[in-house]
């Protein structure tokens, strides 16, 4: 695909992708609920992006977050005059543009990229008011050649619908998107050559804070139930340190400190909490009960982060293969 034809949302994919999940990681803490949704969908979806394309994406990224520096500072006159000097006018007009637009795409700016057939095999099946509310978005062009295709005794019905549409409520349309969106990434059209797919969003998830990756697995468990499981059958999370093994859970106590352990302890179920007491001597069961008692009241925040470095540590010896990690149910299963 070419760079021009790429929406927003599918820069916004590849932008994080090529940041890294460290830096991806970090950005994910300031979004919405909605926003790391949408996010994290994208980011599943992607393919493969070419070198050319994901350089022009960092670029247009630099030059927004400049533009906006400017544009805080001084205000758009302030801006314009900056960005002229040293970028030329045409070039300051079009980043002062972008800027603007960006916070107002248009509904269905993703199916506008498709073509005819392409609509039509997306949305044909929908019900009459769905295809009425694309065809009211796509160009007239398109609209045209979709109704052209569909049954006789749908066109008018369609037609009428689309002449009566008026508003729309906008929770509606952005459902619609979604679902349509999703349709269309799932029938193969627009193949993408930055890898994305579930091993990237995995790889940022792992790198955040146990509040934005609950937070995260939440909201897709509303939007994409089956996009969930499958994100988390490749999570490690400190819940699953019960399912490790006891050779495992030993190596890894021995990266742990006292005090994270007596921390991420204070709040965890009685499965995890069993499988590490298991795995240390009874002194230092004690002296945990003691630390635990003397802690008193802890921040919730402050559990999770001494949990999600518990975690960390677990992910770092798997990767170095000095442990494994059980996956999957059934004959996935490593045993």
């Amino acid at each position: 695909m070419a760079y021009e034809e790429l929406t927003p949302k599918e820069k916004a994919s590849i932008l994080m992708i090529a940041l890294g999940q460290n830096y991806s990681a970090e950005i994910y803490k300031h979004l919405s609920e909605d926003e790391l949704g949408q996010l994290t969908l994208g980011i599943t979806t992607t393919r493969r992006v070419d070198a050319e394309i994901k350089e022009r994406v960092l670029n247009e990224f630099f030059e927004m977050c400049l533009t906006q520096k400017f544009i805080s500072e001084g205000g758009i006159d302030y801006a314009r005059q900056v960005l002229e000097q040293a970028m030329g006018q045409d070039k300051a007009r079009d980043l002062i543009n972008r800027l603007s637009s960006s916070l107002q795409v248009r509904p269905f700016d993703f199916i506008r990229r498709a073509d005819s057939m392409q609509i039509l095999n997306v949305i044909g099946n929908e019900h009459p008011q769905t295809i009425a509310l694309v065809l009211s978005y796509i160009t007239p062009k398109q609209a045209a050649e979709v109704l052209a295709e569909l049954p006789e005794e749908r066109q008018t019905d369609i037609v009428r619908r689309v002449a009566n549409m008026g508003s729309t409520s906008p929770e509606y349309v952005k459902e619609a998107e979604r679902i349509l969106e999703r349709k269309l990434s799932s029938m193969g059209y627009s193949e993408q050559i930055a890898v994305g797919g579930i091993g990237a969003i995995v790889d940022i998830i792992n790198s955040i804070d146990r509040g934005t990756e609950r937070n995260i697995l939440e909201s897709l468990d509303v939007e994409d139930a089956e996009l969930a499981d499958e994100i988390r059958k490749k999570l490690f999370v400190f819940e699953d340190i019960a399912k490790l093994s006891s050779q495992a859970i030993q190596r890894t106590l021995k990266e742990v400190n006292t005090a994270d352990l007596a921390l991420a302890l204070k709040s965890t179920t009685a499965g995890v909490s069993q499988a590490l007491m298991n795995n240390i001597s009874k002194r230092l069961q004690e002296m945990l009960v003691d630390d635990m008692e003397v802690m008193g009241p802890v921040r919730v925040r402050d559990v999770e982060e001494a949990q999600q470095r518990i975690v960390n540590i677990v992910r770092r010896l798997e990767d170095a293969g000095e442990i494994i990690i059980a996956r999957g149910e059934g004959d996935e299963m490593i045993v």
